[in-house]
């Protein structure tokens, strides 16, 4: 009797315990560690499949032969549900896997709500267009470095995708002005859109999305020298705005700086090589964003100790990261002097 009882006992925790416990270890590994874990044993394949909740990513960064492995691995019943794809820098991937994967699998990706595609410089608008045909529920795509895609794709992804809130087109040096236009009039929910190195781009598309995005929370902005002052002090409408990138703007001023100082909740302010700056537009900053964790002055000649002071009168208890590197101007920019100012300081270097 005994020893049935030490049995049924096991034969409980093989069926019962050891599988609750696999699904809350697995639930937290990275998503090749769980594929690996298939392979182990017939019984813990047959466990680990059993939990739609695991199988939720497909993380195919950086692989060879990507292309062939999205199409297999879409062809499976546990990607059934899949939410997040990731095909970061990933080869051998182009507009042909994306068509098959619309004519084959669209079932599968009716729940994608993330898609990562950066550097897969393969893919067309022909590949946007079947891909965002098959993602209904798309919230977030990222297309960085990617010199292929023009207004086209972006047009199909507008037309096919309507609740996207996260848009990075870093690098698309195709798009112009009628993308961001197509962007504005499509996503008024919008809340992160990187733009940087888009050269094409003017005043006349980052308006639009200035004057109707007025949600946005994130804007990267960084080397885009053809903007100027006049956009620059829109920036100032967007009251949601946590992280702005300007890095670069060579023709922003301080006037423009102190509009863009308006935005009350700003947390992140990236202003390397903003040359025609002063102390000015740093004090205005200073003054009106009251929760900055990041700054980064880097290579800015014309600002001194004085809108270091500034800053320290009202960021002392917020501020974790500040570069002044190359502000030749700012004598007292070793590492304890800056803490003396700013006792939270934890990064003094953004730029290398």
């Amino acid at each position: 009797m005994e020893a049935e009882a030490e049995a049924e006992a096991e034969l409980a925790w093989s069926r019962e315990t050891i599988p609750r416990v696999m699904k809350i270890v697995c639930a937290r590994l990275p998503q090749r560690d769980l594929v690996s874990l298939l392979l182990v044993s017939p019984w813990l394949h047959r466990s680990l499949v059993s939990y739609p909740s695991l199988w939720l990513v497909l993380d195919l960064r950086e692989m060879t032969n990507a292309g062939n492995r999205l199409l297999d691995a879409l062809s499976l019943a546990r990607y059934g549900q899949v939410k997040r794809i990731n095909l970061e820098f990933a080869q051998d991937i182009d507009d042909k896997h994306l068509e098959t994967l619309k004519n084959k699998y669209s079932e599968s990706l009716k729940s994608l709500e993330s898609l990562n595609l950066n550097g897969c410089q393969k893919i067309s608008d022909k590949g946007i267009a079947a891909v965002t045909s098959c993602c209904p529920n798309l919230k977030v795509l990222s297309i960085y470095w990617n010199v292929r895609v023009t207004d086209i794709g972006i047009k199909h992804l507008v037309e096919n995708c309507r609740h996207l809130v996260d848009l990075n087109l870093s690098g698309c040096k195709n798009i112009t002005d009628e993308s961001l236009e197509l962007v504005a009039d499509s996503y008024k929910e919008l809340q992160s859109l990187n733009i940087t190195r888009c050269v094409k781009l003017t005043d006349i598309g980052l308006q639009q999305i200035l004057f109707k995005c007025s949600s946005l929370q994130n804007l990267n902005i960084y080397a885009l020298s053809s903007l100027t002052d006049n956009t620059y002090k829109n920036i100032s409408s967007l009251s949601y705005l946590k992280y702005l990138d300007l890095c670069g703007a060579q023709n922003l001023s301080d006037d423009a700086l102190s509009c863009i100082a308006k935005c009350r909740n700003l947390a992140a302010l990236n202003l390397t090589w903003c040359v025609r700056i002063t102390d000015k537009g740093v004090m205005a900053v200073a003054k009106g964003c009251l929760s900055l964790e990041f700054l980064s002055l880097f290579g800015i000649v014309g600002v001194t100790d004085k809108c270091l002071e500034a800053l320290s009168t009202t960021c002392s208890s917020t501020l974790t990261t500040l570069d002044v590197n190359g502000c030749v101007g700012i004598k007292r920019r070793s590492r304890e002097d800056l803490l003396k100012l700013f006792p939270h300081l934890k990064c003094f270097k953004v730029h290398s």
